[in-house]
């Protein structure tokens, strides 16, 4: 990996780290009024990706991810980290959305890809891979050559938080980039998976923002839980998962049949509504 200037300082846009959607001309969000401006002047994802990767709005999170880069978990303490917000990734006209809550530490945050280089992605990019919506079975970093198929996936929200929570601020700041990425995608879109309660709050309240008529009262999260959603004559199906998070995996609350049966189900509503 590429590795900046300043040993321990986020990775700088245009440096050469693969897969950066940003360079040094991208403008840059400081506070929610510029993610709101931003955002809505994004006429394509590849525009929106850079933005989102550059953006300083929430200082709470800037300052977590940034210290995170710079102090290092000693298993990566010899590599670069990201240190910086986390774009979508995958297709640009997916048929299946995967969103997550947020960037791992010395996950996402340190390979610069959702859900890259962690215990969660270990599990998630296996079960896309045996569902065909992933070229391999593992993703450990940003240049390993793996392609999601008909598939993106994006986090709720962008930064790693402190202790895997962000605030109530930081949530509906983020959520504008959310928003936009899914009004971008809606026109091949067919199913969305959320990835734990967070994300199905966060991808129920973006689609009902973007028109789409949920069930009321909104259905409440539970593993497969599966939800049929309107726009005029656009149907899509929401489709609910736990996380794939150690916590849930330790324990066995979820386990590699139950994420391969929400994924299977997947590929059946992806494939059948053309």
């Amino acid at each position: 990996m590429p590795v900046p200037p300043a040993a321990g300082e986020p990775v700088r846009p245009g440096t050469g780290w693969p897969g950066d959607p940003s360079d040094a001309a991208t403008p840059v969000a400081r506070d929610a009024d510029d993610v709101v401006a931003l955002a809505a002047e994004s006429a394509d994802l590849a525009t929106l990706d850079g933005r989102v990767a550059v953006c300083r709005a929430c200082p709470r999170l800037v300052q977590w991810r940034e210290d995170v880069a710079r102090d290092r978990r000693k298993s990566f303490e010899s590599e670069q980290y990201w240190g910086r917000p986390i774009a979508g990734w995958g297709s640009s006209h997916p048929r299946v959305l995967v969103v997550g809550l947020a960037p791992a530490a010395h996950g996402g945050n340190r390979t610069g890809r959702i859900f890259t280089g962690d215990r969660s992605g270990d599990w998630l990019f296996a079960a896309l891979h045996r569902a065909g919506l992933a070229t391999q079975a593992t993703s450990t970093d940003a240049n390993d050559g793996q392609q999601l198929i008909d598939t993106r996936v994006v986090a709720a929200v962008r930064c790693a938080p402190p202790g895997n929570k962000p605030t109530t601020v930081e949530r509906d700041v983020c959520a504008t980039w959310l928003l936009r990425e899914i009004d971008i995608v809606s026109p091949t879109l067919r199913v969305s998976v959320a990835l734990g309660s967070f994300a199905w709050s966060s991808l129920l309240t973006a689609l009902v923002r973007l028109g789409w008529a949920v069930p009321k009262p909104r259905p409440r999260f539970g593993h497969g839980v599966e939800v049929r959603l309107s726009r005029g004559e656009t149907e899509m199906v929401a489709i609910a998962s736990y996380h794939p998070s150690q916590q849930n995996t330790f324990t066995g609350k979820l386990t590699e049949p139950m994420l391969d049966d929400v994924f299977i189900r997947v590929t059946e509503i992806a494939r059948s509504r053309s």
